[in-house]
């Protein structure tokens, strides 16, 4: 990194990481929870919320030392090796960048940003190698770094997933669907910064479909082109409250997905239909090993069986959740090193976002190579349009 006064990166903790907490909010109780479930990996040192009442009751609550109305005054006093953002979507920025700014690391709930422009503008101040707008840049080691919240990569059968696919095992990926479908009433939407571009960067697309795209994309990769469409079908708001796209990967395979917050029976489904045996996932906001099915095709059974049962983390605690991306995620500080999920592979899934609103609003077929710094959809989710 070139020296223009910024702060030199810090040396690894030996100690446990000392984590602060930016928003005392819902989501943010499944940070505190998951530090204090860490085994003495990470402590929590400090909160920071603007709201003085509900960041008194969760310092009570969760036993942090302090507590802080000022970011700045946070970062200086407590000096903390990791910040925990568990703020609305359009404050990640800001916030992402002071503590940047500043040599602390900091990893932020979903989405990271509300653009790619943002996105690739936090890459650039923690150092990464690459020029903005590209997803090939080479990501660096050792923080500070800026890193998301994408839990449910981290259960134990999508891990073992992740690697069949990879490894070959389960022959050529063909197709795949990536179903969303939640339910969330009106008055969800009537929270200000709801449903809105400017502060929440979409609608179900971005602030609910995300981590099952993101798993998507875990095993299957590179997407190279997007065709969708998007409504506002029943809920009053900017944003869309359903989405429907077919995605191309570079592997030749083919995705169905769907983000929905209109349905009454709500359910989380990811379907993998390999050469060699179909994988499915059946849950609503977290799973286990149980929630999975592997039906192997004719002639594969005993193959396939055996890959699906005696290998990678199969058989460890299997639940999805905050504990186990934390876990890698403090050992990474310890060691000095940048955690999973990389920029570059957390970029992929924010630009397939994008490419989905690029080729609903502009009613084409949209490619990675299309969302660049010179595109409308770079700058904005929505690209500078209002309304679907």
């Amino acid at each position: 990194m070139a020296d223009s006064g910024a702060p030199t990166a810090p040396t690894a903790p030996t100690a446990p990481v000392r984590s602060a907490i930016v928003g005392t909010g819902n989501i943010a109780r499944s940070h505190a929870k998951a530090i204090a479930a860490s085994e003495g990996a990470a402590t929590l040192v400090a909160a920071m919320d603007v709201d003085q009442s509900q960041l008194g009751s969760f310092c009570a609550e969760f036993e942090i030392p302090v507590g802080y109305g000022d970011l700045t005054d946070m970062l200086s006093q407590a000096q903390p090796d990791l910040v925990h953002i568990c703020t609305p979507p359009s404050t990640h920025h800001p916030i992402a960048r002071a503590c940047l700014d500043s040599g602390t690391s900091v990893l932020v709930e979903k989405p990271p940003t509300i653009s790619l422009r943002e996105f690739d503008e936090l890459v650039a101040a923690e150092g990464a190698e690459g020029t903005e707008g590209t997803d090939g840049a080479e990501d660096r080691e050792g923080p500070p770094w800026f890193a998301t919240v994408f839990q449910h990569r981290f259960g134990a059968a999508q891990r073992h997933l992740a690697a069949l696919a990879k490894s070959g095992a389960l022959g050529r990926p063909l197709l795949a669907l990536c179903d969303t479908t939640w339910f969330r009433d009106q008055e969800y939407f009537d929270v200000p910064w709801r449903g809105r571009w400017d502060t929440e960067g979409g609608g179900p697309t971005m602030g609910h479909g995300i981590h099952q795209m993101d798993m998507l994309l875990d095993v299957l990769g590179d997407w190279t082109e997007v065709s969708a469409i998007a409504r506002t079908q029943a809920r009053t708001m900017v944003t869309e409250d359903l989405s429907l796209a077919h995605v191309t990967f570079s592997n030749g395979a083919l995705a169905s997905v769907v983000n929905s917050v209109l349905s009454p029976r709500e359910e989380s489904y990811l379907r993998f239909d390999f050469e060699r045996a179909t994988v499915e996932l059946t849950h609503l906001y977290g799973y286990d090993d149980d929630d999975w099915r592997i039906t192997p095709a004719p002639g594969w059974e005993d193959e396939i069986t055996e890959a699906w049962k005696h290998g990678g983390e199969l058989g460890t605690p299997g639940r999805t959740g905050h504990a186990a991306q934390f876990a890698h995620v403090f050992a990474a500080l310890r060691e000095g090193r940048r955690p999973p999920v990389t920029p570059t592979e957390a970029r992929r899934t924010m630009a397939l976002i994008a490419g989905i609103y690029a080729s609903a609003f502009t009613r084409t077929p949209v490619t990675p190579d299309d969302l660049g710094p010179g595109n409308a959809f770079y700058t904005e989710m929505n690209g500078g349009h209002q309304a679907w």
